[in-house]
């Protein structure tokens, strides 16, 4: 599958391939799927998904869990580890296509033979999943002791990111906390430099460090 220079540059950067020479992810992108998806389209779901590693490659997808969004991907991002290697035929979450998008899609035979010979994105892999479940266990401490500031934080991730515009009496009663209890996690946040609040408007300033707070 041929990538443009766009694409090529943009999956260099993908932490799967970072640190490699940039003629890698352009050849081992031949061997792997393209995979387009319309905007509502599934891409995974606990009863449709592939023993694939995704990337996307351009658009957006919307990861959902029931009827909560808890997470937007992006061009580079990495999904569908969770399906990978799994014993069973479960994934846990819902993936669909917020727009026209397009992945990268490398099969598990793929990534057996990548895992095997590269050892780069060997330890590209560790990390990325060592992050994973970071990100996993920042989510079981949230739900164990739940906060405003995962309520704030978990509303502006499902809004897609970058900037969201709302007043803060129309924050308080979509989250359901005072005004006193808002601001203070808007202070949390802010100290913590994950957004950058002017009047209104409401700036991700560190998406992965917000996720971290749900």
């Amino acid at each position: 599958m041929p990538l443009t220079e766009e694409e090529n540059a943009l999956l260099s950067a993908c932490p799967l391939f970072r640190g490699m020479e940039r003629d890698v992810p352009r050849c081992l992108a031949e061997e792997a799927e393209r995979a387009e998806f319309q905007p509502g389209q599934t891409v995974y779901s606990p009863r449709h998904f592939r023993r694939s590693l995704g990337v996307v490659l351009s658009g957006q997808l919307q990861v959902t869990k029931g009827a909560l969004a808890v997470s937007a991907l992006g061009p580079g991002d990495l999904f569908g580890a969770a399906a990978l290697y799994s014993d069973e035929a479960e994934f846990a979450s819902t993936i669909t296509a917020k727009c026209p998008s397009s992945c990268l899609m490398l099969e598990q035979s793929l990534m057996d033979r990548l895992l095997a010979e590269q050892s780069q994105i060997r330890e590209n892999y560790l990390r990325y999943l060592t992050g994973r479940i970071r990100f996993l266990s920042g989510r079981l401490q949230a739900l164990a002791q739940p906060g405003v500031e995962g309520k704030l934080a978990r509303y502006l991730l499902a809004s897609g990111g970058g900037t969201v515009t709302c007043p803060a009496t129309q924050l308080c009663q979509r989250l359901g906390v005072s005004r006193a209890s808002l601001y203070r996690a808007f202070s949390v946040l802010e100290n913590s430099g994950l957004i950058l609040r002017e009047g209104k408007a409401i700036t991700i300033v560190d998406p992965a460090g917000l996720e971290t707070v749900l």
